[in-house]
């Protein structure tokens, strides 16, 4: 029977078979734009439903996007080897959640790290150790679904690799499945970090290697401390990262090592260097989300953005300058103004309303719900008239027409 019934289709009469490929022809330009839509969701469980009814508010503020390339295609790995091949700098930023994502990958940057120093600046911790394996991955897939196009890097944290290669690789192995990232880091390159490395990438999972300074280390380092600034030291940074390049690292982060020590680590490696407080002459650069931006330029968070970082924005101002704003015109009524109390029910609807809560007793919600609408009523509390004329439901108060 299933024989047959292919054999009715694949000899079918050349005219409908003509038919069929013109038809074809036809649709296939429509299916090829809905399938590079979709493909730009990482997640489609994520694809919203149709929200206009409700949203919309800020497209007409959004600014075009002048920095965004034109040819928005996926970074890859083959993508950066081609960039550090022709000696085109790589771009890094970190990104913790779905709103940080957007921005960077509408900025047209290179890679994204969901790091473990959200531990500090996401959920105020001192350092980077307390964050966890399950905490990153929450971070991790509000990421993804924020950025489709950067290669998104996530960080494993202290305490998810340590013990062993295998409990690396299952570590590793979550971050990609359940985090959705496209590769991971890890730190250190003594030789059970390098034993690690290696066990990650022949598990099939593309791994980022992490020397100098390793923060998740400052216990035995001493805290936030600049590395290779001796000749011991120096070698030891070059050396950890031509381990990890053995291991199968496809670009290595240097973090607070003096230029010279970072420049010769580039010149000997033939992969990437991603440089963090390690001058100019790295393969590429990347700098934490909040740093550069200048989110926490203030008394209370400065202890925490680095000597090393350049802030690009004050955001951190013009967000608290906003808020104030926001708190000042609550307080004075000014917001929402008409413009923005958008969602109508008409004037009819609105008579009916306030009947029905006249007819359950609730005469103060009846007059509100009228005043609001700007209709000519007089104003009760709780369905009681109060003392002479000047009556207040705790809402509305004043005379016919008074709105909230």
């Amino acid at each position: 029977m299933e024989h047959a019934a292919l054999a009715r289709v694949t000899h079918r009469q050349p005219a409908a078979h003509g038919q069929a490929r013109a038809a074809a022809a036809r649709t296939w330009p429509r299916l090829q734009t809905a399938f590079r839509h979709l493909s730009s969701w990482r997640l489609l469980s994520s694809a919203p439903e149709t929200t206009t009814a409700v949203y919309g508010g800020g497209a007409k503020a959004r600014p075009p996007q002048d920095h965004q390339p034109a040819a928005a295609r996926r970074v890859t790995l083959a993508t950066l080897r081609g960039k550090h091949r022709r000696g085109e700098p790589i771009s890094m930023v970190t990104a913790y959640d779905y709103s940080s994502a957007v921005h960077v990958d509408s900025a047209g940057v290179d890679l994204i790290l969901v790091g473990d120093s959200a531990a500090m600046v996401a959920h105020g911790h001192d350092n980077t150790l307390p964050i966890s394996l399950d905490l990153m991955l929450q971070h991790c897939r509000a990421v993804v679904r924020g950025a489709p196009r950067p290669l998104v890097v996530g960080d494993l944290p202290f305490g998810s690799y340590e013990s062993s290669p295998a409990q690396a690789v299952e570590s590793a192995v979550r971050l990609m499945k359940e985090g959705g990232v496209d590769a991971v880091k890890m730190e250190g390159g003594t030789a059970s970090r390098v034993s690690a490395a290696k066990a990650i990438v022949d598990a099939g999972i593309a791994v980022m290697g992490h020397v100098g300074l390793t923060p998740q280390a400052i216990s035995v380092l001493g805290g936030f401390r600049a590395q290779g600034k001796t000749v011991d030291g120096a070698l030891k940074v070059v050396e950890a990262a031509l381990a990890l390049q053995d291991a199968g690292c496809f670009a290595v982060v240097l973090e607070c090592v003096p230029a010279p020590v970072a420049a010769a680590a580039t010149a000997a490696l033939q992969i990437p260097t991603i440089g963090i407080g390690a001058g100019p002459l790295c393969s590429g650069q990347v700098l934490v989300y909040h740093d550069l931006l200048g989110m926490f330029q203030s008394p209370d968070h400065s202890k925490v953005t680095p000597k090393f970082c350049k802030q690009f924005g004050d955001v951190g101002a013009v967000i608290g300058k906003a808020l104030a704003e926001y708190r000042e015109q609550v307080e004075a009524r000014a917001f929402p103004d008409a413009e923005h109390t958008p969602y109508k029910i008409s004037s009819a609807d609105v008579d009916v309303f306030a009947d029905a809560l006249r007819n359950i007793g609730f005469d103060g919600a009846a007059a509100a719900a009228a005043a609001a609408a700007g209709k000519k009523e007089k104003i009760v509390g709780n369905g009681k008239p109060q003392d002479g004329d000047n009556i207040n439901n705790g809402i509305l108060s004043g005379s016919a027409g008074a709105a909230v």
